[in-house]
């Protein structure tokens, strides 16, 4: 702790270093300068994950996925998942008239755990995935499929345990 002996040398230390508005708008500046460096630095440091590589062209086709949406809502059955943490599966109920279709296990943590797998014409009505190899968490399965005429979409929510 200062006494006031100390208290009026430090005083005096203050008053000989002269500041004037030359030197403090340089430093100010200078601050400035080296602050945006930092965060420039740190910005391009970061990871930056989009969601898809093909954002753009994605976003162009998004009438498509409107109409896939639209066919699906008109359907009188759904699209059945259901998870068994249990036996570490997922298994989807298949709609009869699909002749083709694609399931897409979507991780917007990290999408490089994202994968797909491809239901071919002649396929049972169950399929079954085994979630054994998949991290625990947040998926999002997108079930996209065609029976002959038109397209469907359908998208779930899974959480792994």
């Amino acid at each position: 702790m200062l006494g006031t002996e100390g208290f009026a040398d430090f005083c005096k230390e203050i008053n000989t270093i002269r500041m004037n508005w030359g030197k403090s708008i340089v430093l100010v500046f200078v601050l400035f300068a080296g602050f945006i460096g930092g965060m420039v630095f740190w910005m391009t440091r970061q990871r930056v994950d989009l969601v898809r590589e093909d954002y753009y062209q994605n976003e162009m086709e998004y009438q498509q996925q409107i109409d896939r949406l639209s066919n699906t809502a008109k359907l009188t059955t759904s699209l059945d998942m259901t998870y068994e943490p249990n036996q570490q599966e997922v298994a989807f109920v298949l709609p009869q008239a699909l002749r083709k279709g694609e399931i897409t296990f979507y991780r917007p943590a990290d999408r490089q755990q994202d994968f797909r797998v491809r239901i071919p014409a002649e396929h049972p009505n169950r399929k079954v995935i085994s979630t054994a190899r998949m991290a625990k968490g947040y998926w999002k399965v997108q079930f996209s499929w065609s029976d002959g005429r038109q397209e469907f979409f359908s998208e779930k929510e899974l959480f792994i345990q």
